[in-house]
């Protein structure tokens, strides 16, 4: 049995937006999974402190009374998920998140936005991870396959039952599910270490950027340009 086996933390953000270094925190899971199961569980509500779109609340089901009346401080709802994440990080379990580079990159922009540590200065300075990303893992192992990417779709192409799509705990111990149903699918990524994982990751989807963005030049597109960095996007330095 390989890292599927172990202790894995599924990690999941539903926010107001779909530009991460933009939008905030709205609500946040992480749950705890051994053997297949969740055996810890935490949530938070956040008050993100601008209005939530009426698009995002229809995902979500998140109105922007229910985030201001029972919501808590977005930097205080950050700096927790932040802790919580590197302590398991610090304790060496992976932490599972689909579509990583999304939240974490806006995990990590809250951070800077309200003077908080960053991961890795919680880290003393070291990268963050291990993560796991089934989005990014599924696209280099099963590269041709027709199709959506989102999560309920790469669910149901490895048998996954996710009950209650775009409730942050649901997502989260989806996200754990799917990344261990790949790794039975394919012996070559359980066979790697959490470690080697993460760093083959980096390379699937700097490829992955690579390609998609001559896709797009091709297309019709001559400046587009996607951000290779995984599993987290840095904003881009002021100018002037």
């Amino acid at each position: 049995m390989g890292w599927h086996g172990e202790t894995l933390v599924g990690f999941d953000l539903e926010t107001t937006g779909t530009e991460p270094l933009e939008a905030r925190i709205v609500t946040a899971a992480v749950v705890e999974v051994r053997g297949g199961e969740a055996v810890v569980r935490r949530d938070w509500l956040a008050d993100p402190g601008i209005r939530i779109p009426a698009q995002a609340s229809a995902i979500h089901g998140i109105s922007n009374e229910r985030a201001m009346a029972e919501g808590r401080p977005v930097r205080e709802v950050a700096d927790e998920l932040a802790g919580t994440l590197v302590g398991y990080w610090t304790r060496g379990v992976p932490v599972v998140a689909y579509n990583a580079a999304f939240d974490l990159t806006l995990l990590s922009a809250e951070l800077r936005r309200h003077g908080l540590p960053g991961l890795s200065e919680r880290l003393g300075g070291a990268p963050i991870g291990p993560v796991v990303d089934p989005y990014t893992i599924d696209r280099a192992v099963d590269r041709y396959r027709r199709g959506k990417r989102n999560l309920e779709a790469v669910c149901a192409e490895y048998g996954v039952v996710l009950d209650g799509a775009h409730q942050a705990a649901a997502d989260a111990l989806a996200a754990v599910l799917v990344a261990c149903a790949i790794a039975e699918r394919h012996a070559s990524v359980a066979a790697l270490t959490p470690g080697e994982l993460h760093e083959r990751q980096v390379g699937w989807y700097a490829q992955w950027a690579a390609d998609f963005q001559s896709f797009l030049r091709r297309k019709g597109t001559p400046d587009a340009v996607i951000d290779p960095a995984w599993p987290l996007r840095e904003p881009a330095p002021a100018v002037g």
